[in-house]
């Protein structure tokens, strides 16, 4: 078996274990979701600002003209994912559940700075605040609810990929 063949086979092994038999297989789902929908927000916001308008890039406003922070969305996602887990917990899979959660904490934490000054800051210096309430979240996500077993798997598996031993 060569490098790359061993690679995926030490990641597969290493889901398995590490997230499917030890059932965080939600709490990942939610991790991945999370880092997703804040880059793909971070990318949109980004292309909005340097003038790449496209159909669905563009800021969001009511008919009265009140800009519409992606927050709003978060917050929304997060009550009812909230919601429907306590109220219904029998329809939906804990894995919807925790992609909805991760895409509404995702939302709403992008815009830490704004609900922690109560002023628009996201291109301010202040805004880093968002960034670095995303990074504090993610890393008790990824360790403190997805493990430490995944990630001292996935760096043996990288490092027999990078040196062959």
């Amino acid at each position: 078996m060569d490098r790359i063949e061993r690679f995926f086979s030490d990641i597969s092994m290493a889901y398995t274990r590490d997230i499917l038999e030890a059932g965080k297989q939600p709490a990942f789902f939610m991790f991945v979701a999370f880092l997703l929908t804040f880059g793909t927000v971070r990318y949109i916001t980004y292309s909005i600002r340097a003038g790449r308008h496209r159909r669905l890039f563009h800021n969001m406003s009511t008919s009265g003209g009140t800009h519409l922070h992606h927050l709003v969305p978060g917050i929304i996602t997060i009550l009812v994912t909230g919601w429907i887990a306590i109220g219904f917990p029998q329809f939906v899979h804990p894995e919807l559940l925790a992609v909805l959660f991760g895409i509404g904490a995702a939302l709403t934490l992008d815009e830490f700075a704004l609900w922690f000054h109560l002023a628009d800051v996201y291109w301010s210096h202040q805004g880093r605040q968002s960034v670095d309430a995303v990074i504090v979240a993610a890393a008790l996500i990824g360790i403190g609810l997805v493990g430490g077993g995944i990630w001292a798997d996935l760096g043996r598996a990288v490092r027999v990929l990078v040196t062959g031993a």
